[in-house]
């Protein structure tokens, strides 16, 4: 997968340098040419550029990213402007770095409803989340196991957990199912999660559901790739 990270802060720098070693193409820019330099061996392609400069920034392949993500935190202007400026260009998927409750507003007004809080998100889980389509959120419980959300995959709908029988085929536990449902407040999405109980062998599995699952992230990885996520 490819994508373009703008801002090589602490968060920037530590998740562009984990998705690069996770095996991604990633372009990383800062208008810091110090810490361009120091990052050229670490990061697939760094670049010293103004992010807010149009030009600069349309010269980018960003049709061919996956994703391009806004991780500047000290300079919040700058920081909105690079999300208006990538908006205006129609990039498919922008998440934007939240560092205040304005700035969340600003992003939600703009429509960008994919932003990382990194207090709450580490760069870590955000690179697995990137890595993994359908992944929501995330935990690493030790070195080997995590606990990972992610959508019911298409192919699972309709069935229940004793059909499907994740434990046997992938070693991974369904701990429970998410019920996720949308508002709207003066325009503006809101997005609530509501737990289902413990999971049984007799859960059915909802479009749109959530699950939580439990195992180690190859095998939970494995079972996503064979759902076609």
């Amino acid at each position: 997968m490819k994508f373009i990270v703008f801002g090589l802060g602490i968060f920037g720098k530590s998740l562009s340098v984990r998705l690069t070693e996770l095996g991604h193409e990633v372009i990383a820019i800062d208008k810091n040419p110090q810490k361009v330099e120091q990052l050229k061996e670490k990061i697939t392609h760094t670049v010293c550029m103004d992010s807010t400069d149009r030009e600069a920034v349309s010269a980018l392949p960003m049709k061919d990213a996956d994703a391009v993500i806004v991780a500047i935190g000290e300079d919040e202007a700058s920081s909105l402007l690079t999300a208006a400026l990538l908006k205006q260009l129609k990039i498919k998927r922008i998440i934007g770095r939240v560092v205040s409750d304005l700035q969340k507003t600003v992003l939600e007004a703009m429509q960008i409803d994919d932003y990382v809080l990194p207090e709450e998100e580490s760069a870590e889980k955000l690179a697995i989340r990137l890595s993994n389509k359908g992944v929501v959120d995330s935990f690493t419980v030790s070195e080997r196991y995590s606990i990972i959300e992610i959508k019911v995959p298409e192919k699972y709908v309709g069935k229940t957990l004793g059909e499907v029988d994740f434990p046997n085929k992938y070693q991974v536990i369904v701990l429970t199912t998410l019920s996720v449902s949308k508002r709207s407040d003066e325009g503006i999405t809101k997005i609530t999660k509501r737990a289902n109980g413990l999971a049984m062998p007799e859960t059915l599995l909802n479009e749109n559901d959530i699950m939580v699952l439990f195992g180690e992230m190859r095998d939970i990885t494995k079972l996503m790739n064979n759902a076609g996520q």
